[in-house]
């Protein structure tokens, strides 16, 4: 397994594209070699491969907005090739019909989405966050969404920090969806609910890898969405140095 670093950490800092270019050499001189890109300002297809291969980066998964996914997913899939990545994720959904984004309108428009990237030769990624927990129809929405879709059409990326706050077990449901977490999202847990740098909070992480490493995990990514004030470039490089001691690059 390789690891990586989700840009949603760092995406205050890429909101425009001088400072994208700038975090991107930032975190390749932490020693990453793979990106998640997401949460940063539209960036052209053909800028980003040139400052991936300038800094020795490979993006390996990324999360796009609703709107581009229904609206322009010929252009989406074009795009991935362009910078040679082959998981495209869906970073959110709320399964909350208040906000007209229940489970029924999920299945309405994602299905078709995730089998036409499978056509394309990539594959649709769904991130979960900790509502995926709550029971619809009797069965938790993760296991809903894992029922609706083969492996083939829809990964997993398996955020520990999320499944720990919707009260499951990260390292058990590595194990129940193995062969279909590609992609991980490596977040700790701390006291009072808070995100933490890896392996500076609790979550039984030696577990984590045992049971990714077995499920067929390819990457490890780093994210941190709330930094609490410090710098999330030193918040990726103190994740780095844990993973680096536990044997992995």
């Amino acid at each position: 397994m390789q690891i990586g670093a989700q840009f949603f950490t760092v995406r205050q800092t890429c909101q425009n594209l001088e400072d994208f270019a700038l975090t991107l050499k930032k975190v390749a001189d932490i020693g990453y070699r793979n990106v998640q890109i997401s949460g940063t300002c539209p960036y052209p297809a053909d800028w980003l491969k040139q400052e991936l291969d300038k800094n020795g980066l490979k993006c390996v998964l990324t999360h796009i907005p609703v709107p581009r996914l229904t609206g322009e997913l010929d252009q989406v899939i074009a795009d991935h090739e362009v910078f040679g990545c082959d998981h495209i994720g869906l970073g959110w959904w709320a399964f909350d019909p208040e906000k007209n984004m229940s489970y029924e309108q999920w299945m309405e428009i994602f299905p078709p989405i995730a089998r036409k990237i499978h056509e394309a030769g990539k594959l649709f990624m769904y991130h979960n966050h900790d509502q995926e927990f709550k029971k619809h129809n009797g069965k938790l929405i993760l296991e809903l969404l894992a029922e609706a879709l083969s492996p083939e059409e829809m990964g997993f990326t398996l955020d520990t920090f999320w499944v720990q706050a919707g009260g499951g077990d990260p390292a058990q449901w590595l194990e129940k969806l193995a062969g279909r977490i590609p992609c991980i999202h490596l977040k700790d847990f701390a006291y009072g609910r808070s995100m933490a740098v890896v392996g500076e909070g609790n979550i039984n992480f030696d577990r984590v890898f045992e049971k990714a490493e077995a499920g067929g995990t390819q990457y490890m990514l780093v994210e941190q969405d709330d930094c609490h004030g410090e710098d999330p470039v030193e918040c990726l490089r103190r994740s780095y140095a844990f993973l680096r001691s536990r044997g992995f690059e």
